[in-house]
């Protein structure tokens, strides 16, 4: 394990969890890993602590095993009371990732739905921003090396997909109306889904995989390919100044759909 760049409680949590991570694995290979917004480098002191287990067999279940998971929650449960929340031990199989990172990277985008993520799951990003602590079998390697150059097929269906939908609700009557309305909670929805399509059209178009539900303004304002003053704009749009500041909501979430559709199209045709 490299030299840690959390701060020393994280390390300490981190240490203690490779033995019961290692215990809960059994006699197979394995890796450990962190992800969230600490494997991603975004974490602050409000951030939580995601481990996430890989093995080739699923592991012994709490209640198939109740002894082999005592470790694990007393050190959640001690933790917690130090006020630091650790959200779990993620374990999932190695032919599990390798099947999904198949689909994934063949430009079959399908977000899994799950209660804790916005968007849906990804598994790319989940991949891609996993902190290593201990990758003896070079499980994690191997997959972050298939992920070290970012595929094309990936690019086309993200953009396939998100311009498309762009393109639709840029035109769609049924949207102005709605602005027309007043209709808060459709607006507060439908802005929210396109800001995050076009932040999925942008990260594509900079062959980056992307970042999850959080901190995506801090990647895309690197982004060599973005429309100007991007990070800005998208908090305007967001929250309008006013409470019928609907109508220069729409204007100006239309005019960075046109500049994100424009960007494509010239990247496409480069």
């Amino acid at each position: 394990m490299s030299a840690s760049p959390f701060p020393p409680p994280i390390q300490t949590i981190i240490e203690e969890f490779i033995p019961i991570c290692r215990k809960i694995a059994g006699d197979q290979r394995y890796a450990i890993s962190i992800g969230g917004s600490l494997g991603k480098g975004t974490w602050d002191n409000r951030s939580d602590v995601d481990f996430r287990l890989f093995t080739d067999q699923k592991v012994v279940r709490q209640n198939q095993q109740p002894d082999l998971w005592v470790d694990y929650f007393a050190a959640i449960e001690r933790w917690n009371a130090r006020g630091i929340n650790i959200d779990g031990v993620w374990p999932r199989t190695v032919d599990e990732i390798n099947a999904a990172l198949d689909r994934w990277l063949a430009g079959e985008i399908e977000p899994v739905n799950l209660t804790w993520t916005i968007w849906g799951y990804h598994i790319l990003t989940d991949v891609n921003n996993q902190y290593v602590i201990e990758d003896p079998y070079h499980i994690i390697g191997g997959w972050k090396e298939r992920l070290s150059i970012y595929p094309s097929a990936l690019q086309s269906a993200i953009l396939t997909k998100y311009v498309s939908s762009l393109r639709y609700w840029r035109a769609d009557y049924h949207y102005s109306h709605k602005v027309e309305r007043g209709d808060v909670v459709f607006l507060a929805g439908i802005t929210a889904k396109l800001v995050h399509e076009i932040i999925q059209i942008l990260f594509a178009l900079n062959e980056t995989y992307y970042a999850g539900d959080g901190a995506n303004l801090r990647f895309v304002e690197n982004f060599q390919i973005a429309p100007d003053n991007f990070a800005n704009r998208v908090q305007a749009i967001l929250y309008p100044p006013s409470p019928d500041g609907w109508v220069s909501q729409y204007t100006s979430l239309s005019a960075l759909i046109d500049d994100v559709i424009s960007l494509t199209e010239r990247s496409v045709d480069a």
